[in-house]
């Protein structure tokens, strides 16, 4: 990918230096330092300058980024998935069931690294893999990717600061209680790599606020909304709250409504890492989602 990025500076920025000047706008030593890899990537006013140049109001800067290669590790392969929205700098999708986020030895070519892979090199376009939120494999919904090192930065940063919201659909066995918060921290089970638990003694923090949205067949359709990111910390925390994930094959693993856990990455809303813009996503419910609530 090829992005070009431009400033006007104001009064209020003059006598900054160059490098100090891309610092304030989120330019992290690691993309700076690749900047160098490539001349002419910073221009000021049209002519070739450098870090320690010193800026004055009404200087025209502009700053080309670029990526030197694709991720050469990751294979494309033609794997459906949806696109929500897609703009120089970001790619929100829509991510299927049983699909992991990443390569791995037991997956090197099913993922959604391989999936956006093969979009990119339809194109010709340079991708680098950029996965800002992730998913479990089975779960589905919406997934933030950055398209170039800077949104990448920019979007971490507003992960840190708890500027990216996450809303979640989930179905659950029991009639759950109508909102409430859980507040437990998850920390890996003892003698398992995967699993997790809730541990007062040695969890990590985890917060996530939940809403009974519906009631079906003894079953309990629920909005969540994350403070913290853990692993399985919806799944957990469902469970030890009493009402856990149909179809989930870890901590539930009863299957005649649905093959998978019935959970779903529903909305993401956060400040566009470039424009500033808010921005919001919704990824349309999954049918096997539907049905399983519904009949």
């Amino acid at each position: 990918m090829k992005r070009t990025f431009t400033y006007q500076i104001t009064n209020a920025e003059e006598s900054s230096t160059i490098l100090n000047f891309l610092k304030s706008q989120g330019y992290s030593r690691h993309i700076l330092t690749g900047m160098k890899q490539f001349p002419g990537s910073i221009l000021n006013n049209g002519v070739p300058a450098y870090g320690n140049t010193r800026l004055k109001a009404g200087d025209l800067l502009t700053v080309h980024l670029r990526e030197k290669e694709s991720d050469s590790e990751i294979l494309p392969v033609n794997l459906p998935f949806g696109i929500l929205y897609e703009d120089e700098d970001i790619l929100v999708v829509n991510k299927p069931a049983d699909m992991p986020i990443h390569p791995s030895m037991g997956n090197p070519d099913n993922t959604l690294a391989n999936a956006v892979a093969w979009y990119y090199q339809q194109q010709e376009e340079t991708f680098v893999y950029r996965c800002l939120n992730r998913l479990d494999r089975d779960t589905t919904g919406a997934l933030i990717l950055a398209k170039n090192a800077l949104s990448a930065a920019l979007l971490s940063a507003s992960l840190q600061k708890r500027q990216v919201k996450r809303t979640y659909l989930a179905i659950v066995k029991g009639t759950a209680p109508r909102k409430g918060v859980i507040s437990a921290p998850i920390a890996r089970k003892p003698d398992s790599v995967i699993e997790r638990q809730v541990d007062f003694q040695k969890g990590e923090s985890a917060v996530t606020h939940y809403q009974r949205l519906a009631v079906s067949q003894g079953n309990s359709l629920m909005q969540l909304n994350l403070e913290t990111g853990r692993t399985h910390q919806i799944r957990v925390h469902m469970k030890y709250l009493g009402y856990p994930l149909l179809g989930d094959y870890l901590y539930y693993p009863e299957y005649q409504k649905i093959k998978r856990q019935a959970l779903h990455s529903y909305q993401l809303s956060f400040p566009h890492p470039i424009t500033k813009k808010p921005m919001l996503f919704t990824a349309p419910v999954p049918e096997d989602f539907y049905r399983a609530f519904i009949l």
